[in-house]
């Protein structure tokens, strides 16, 4: 048995190559450490030229430790053959196989203020991948997985150098990119999508137009129908704007360029803050306690769902904020280029459109599930007569959040280029979201419009929540 086991423990074995060195605190000089998949690592020579991988550790490192000498080790790992480091649900592909450690003493060294550099030596690299500096964090899920806080990549010809802050297990990740006929299969995708989403909504804000017009003593379903038609329109502008963008963002002038910009982060913050106002409503029929009431409350509410988009896009034109944007494969070519937040004030991306939708969402959620448990607890003590009407309150609460909310939360699955799966669902989904309200209202109000509206007069008077006056 033992006899048998031996192979495969020296198949295993095999793949583990270690350096052992003991450093004086006093060096003068970066350690040098040369590595590579099949010789594993040793020291290297300044002048010294290979192309094989290279590990450079800072003096500093060793100048702040306690002791006199200090050993360091360095291990080369084949990850296959030892059956580590495995990720739960891993899209990318670690390069050679190879896992580089590096551990000095018996502490744990982070924040590194001059960060020791990896270089892993690879020739060109295979098309439709991305390099991604990482490290194996034993903290993330359940079982660990790679991290890339701390880590600052730099692609070269002949290798990608990784300077990191921190000493710990490393490796390149080379994660699948977005390649050019993707990029263009979802472009016509969503051009596509738009034109759809932009006859759906025109004809969502007709039938909207038309019920008021036909219940206007119905002031609770005037107010609805308000709503929903100014979010009709928020995204009518938006699918208008992309397809400009996508259109003439190619030989545009910076100014022109800069302005068409400006446009498309308009009508998004719009769309987004018409989500809000929807959900503020929610929580004003259906869990304010207090009786309210609100003058204007329409126009109020248009004030700050096209007003405040305004505000911040005045703000951030201000600071120069828009500009061309290119988006680009690994080797530099050129996926599609728009008019948009430049590259130099990603911050002002990351505030205003996921941060602020970040809120929103999370409003919404829970809105959401207060809403729900109203419902509920109002069709128990009867409130709500029947299963029916009970169906279509609830379908009022899903509509606005599910179809309205759920399908932009995929935009932060699709954090970067890899996530092409994710890409295409966020893609697909939100090109149909008008197909997907226009049939809600249209099963919701027609051809009972009037039981709707008496179920939720009925809930208004029940709860004397608020009171709206358009005059």
């Amino acid at each position: 048995l033992l006899q048998s086991a031996e192979p495969a423990l020296r198949s295993r074995l095999a793949g583990l190559k270690v350096l052992l060195l003991n450093v004086s605190r006093a060096v003068t000089r970066d350690v040098l450490i040369t590595f590579s998949p099949t010789e594993g690592p040793r020291m290297l020579n300044i002048t010294e030229k290979g192309k094989a991988g290279k590990i450079q550790l800072p003096r500093e490192i060793f100048r702040s430790l306690s002791s006199q000498t200090v050993r360091m080790v360095v291990t080369v790992l084949n990850i296959q053959r030892l059956g580590m480091f495995e990720e739960v649900n891993q899209t990318g592909q670690v390069l050679d196989d190879t896992v580089v450690g590096i551990t000095v003493g018996e502490t744990s060294i982070s924040g590194l203020q001059d960060p020791v550099q990896l270089t892993f030596a690879h020739g060109q690299l295979p098309h439709g991948v991305t390099p991604q500096c990482v490290f194996w964090d034993p903290s993330k899920g359940m079982a660990g997985g790679w991290n890339s806080s701390g880590c600052v990549m730099q692609l070269g010809d002949k290798g990608t150098v990784c300077s990191c802050d921190h000493l710990t297990f490393f490796t390149l990740l080379l994660n699948p990119s977005l390649d050019r006929s993707t990029a263009q299969a979802l472009m016509a995708v969503a051009t596509a999508g738009c034109g759809v989403a932009m006859a759906f909504s025109i004809f969502t804000i007709t039938f909207c137009i038309f019920l008021r017009c036909r219940f206007r003593s119905e002031e609770t379903l005037c107010i609805n129908l308000g709503l929903h038609m100014n979010l009709m329109g928020s995204l009518f502008l938006l699918n208008l704007a992309f397809l400009l963008n996508s259109g003439l963002s190619s030989g545009t002038q910076p100014g022109t360029c800069k302005v068409l910009g400006g446009l498309t982060h308009y009508c998004l913050l719009c769309c987004f803050t018409w989500m809000a106002l929807e959900g503020c409503h929610l929580y004003l029929l259906f869990v304010k306690v207090l009786g309210t009431y609100i003058h204007h409350y329409l126009v109020k509410l248009c004030l700050v769902g096209w007003g405040f988009p305004t505000l911040v896009v005045g703000v951030a034109g201000v600071i120069g904020s828009y500009g061309e944007y290119s988006v680009q494969t690994m080797d530099h070519q050129l996926i599609a280029r728009l008019c948009w937040i430049t590259s130099k004030y990603l911050l002002v991306h990351y505030i205003t459109n996921c941060g602020y939708f970040g809120l929103i969402i999370l409003f919404n959620m829970a809105v959401f599930g207060v809403v729900t448990q109203k419902s509920c607890c109002l069709q128990g003590t009867g409130a709500v007569q029947g299963d029916r009407k009970a169906w279509k309150v609830a379908l009022v609460v899903v509509g606005l959040f599910c179809l309205l909310g759920a399908t932009w939360v995929l935009a932060f699955l699709t954090h970067d280029t890899s996530s092409v799966p994710m890409l295409y669902l966020f893609t697909i989904l939100n090109s149909l979201q008008g197909i997907f309200i226009f049939i809600w209202l249209v099963i919701l109000y027609y051809p009972k419009t009037k039981e709707t509206t008496g179920s939720l007069s009925h809930i208004i008077r029940h709860d004397k929540t608020i009171t709206v006056s358009q005059d």
